[in-house]
């Protein structure tokens, strides 16, 4: 075995990872549940939930990430299964069978198929309903609305980029590990 052409082999192995490294990091992130928030990059808005992690009765059930869902049927006043309104009081953090029951009603509205998971083509479809109110990308919070058939909800994606939402009197991250709202 040649060491020297071992050597060589070597150094170009590491140049060529550290150039992919470099290439990589010069990209922003992508948002998923493993960074813990609703996370969004860049100046565009309407792209930022589309590869966020999966809501359902199995997958972050009891999280403000279900809270900030809940805030979406509410906006998009979805019909629960005894026919009221998806309402204020329903928010409370718990992926349960009223929130897949209204999940599936609000996603045969969309033209997808409802099978009561809230995953990329879901939040892809509401991040779509995401308007620009004020703020700014490069400094601070900018400030969004979503805007929802029924109701209008008022949303931060804040300057470390996770999203925050207003429930029972006070700003609330969009966490996939825990529930401050009830």
């Amino acid at each position: 075995m040649n060491v020297r052409m071992t050597r060589t082999r070597l150094a170009a192995a590491v140049a060529a990872v550290a150039t992919g490294a470099l290439a990589v990091s010069a990209s922003p992130a992508s948002a998923t549940s493993s960074q813990g928030y609703f996370t969004g990059y860049g100046s565009v808005w309407t792209d930022d939930w589309s590869n966020e992690g999966t809501l359902a009765t199995n997958s972050y059930r009891y999280s403000n990430a279900t809270c900030l869902w809940q805030k979406i049927l509410w906006a998009e006043g979805v019909r629960e299964s005894n026919g009221t309104v998806y309402d204020e009081a329903d928010i409370d953090g718990n992926f349960g069978p009223n929130t897949t029951y209204t999940t599936k009603t609000l996603q045969t509205r969309w033209g997808l198929d409802n099978d009561g998971r809230v995953g990329p083509l879901t939040l892809g479809k509401a991040d779509n309903n995401l308007r620009y109110i004020s703020g700014s990308t490069s400094s601070g919070t900018l400030i969004l609305w979503y805007d929802g058939a029924a109701h209008d909800l008022i949303l931060h994606r804040n300057s470390d980029n996770t999203y925050s939402f207003h429930q029972e009197g006070a700003w609330r991250s969009a966490a996939y590990n825990y529930r401050s709202c009830s």
